[in-house]
């Protein structure tokens, strides 16, 4: 996955190949679709949700830009798997699941892979965690029709926030990054995700 997928693509940033390297994929899949655990494809979760595609767990990831010291919020835990992800690359993790089964998978996914330190809570992601705020970088994993302004508002000066945005299939992912004359789209390209629901999502 991590020779033909990512670095055989435009995946450069070593942390993050040795991170997905290092994430035993087939533990946030459902057990009957293990064996296309490390497909270049989206996996059914349950809940009418996806594990996403490596290769955009790896996008995310590296346009996180991450060095090992920050605190990082994943809206839309799913299976957990994109959080495991951070976790190596991170310092603090806290993930966000709006459907109370999946944010229990995620949390047994995370605890039968190690990740017992990632913290799992059940609510609106697009609301993001403003208990836990602010945060240095944000990831979400599913599309808004536009830049939630609570997630945005959660972040430390400088801080990242990759996310999707678009609707009806025609989306980018964004990398949007704190600034004192407000947010700053510094990269986008094109992508694919499930919807974000919520008060400021879909």
């Amino acid at each position: 996955m991590v020779d033909r997928q990512l670095r055989g693509r435009d995946v450069v940033d070593e942390r993050v190949l040795a991170a997905m390297e290092r994430v035993p994929r087939e533990l946030f899949v459902p057990e009957n679709l293990r064996r296309r655990a490390y497909d270049d494809a989206a996996l059914p979760i349950g809940g009418g949700q996806t594990i996403s595609q490596p290769y955009m767990v790896a996008r995310i990831c590296e346009a996180l830009a991450l060095t090992g010291r920050e605190r990082v919020l994943d809206v839309g835990s799913g299976s957990g798997y994109q959080a495991a992800v951070i976790a190596e690359l991170a310092d603090e993790v806290d993930t966000i699941e709006r459907i109370p089964e999946l944010a229990e998978l995620a949390r047994a996914n995370l605890a039968a892979a190690g990740y017992e330190r990632v913290r799992v809570h059940v609510g609106d992601g697009t609301r993001g965690l403003p208990e836990r705020a602010p945060f240095d970088a944000i990831a979400v994993a599913a599309a808004a029709p536009e830049l939630p302004k609570s997630l945005y508002e959660q972040l430390e000066p400088r801080g990242r926030l990759v996310i999707p945005v678009g609707r009806h299939g025609v989306q980018r992912l964004e990398v949007v990054v704190r600034s004192p004359e407000g947010p700053a789209v510094v990269r986008s390209v094109p992508c694919r995700f499930v919807p974000l629901v919520g008060e400021e999502g879909f």
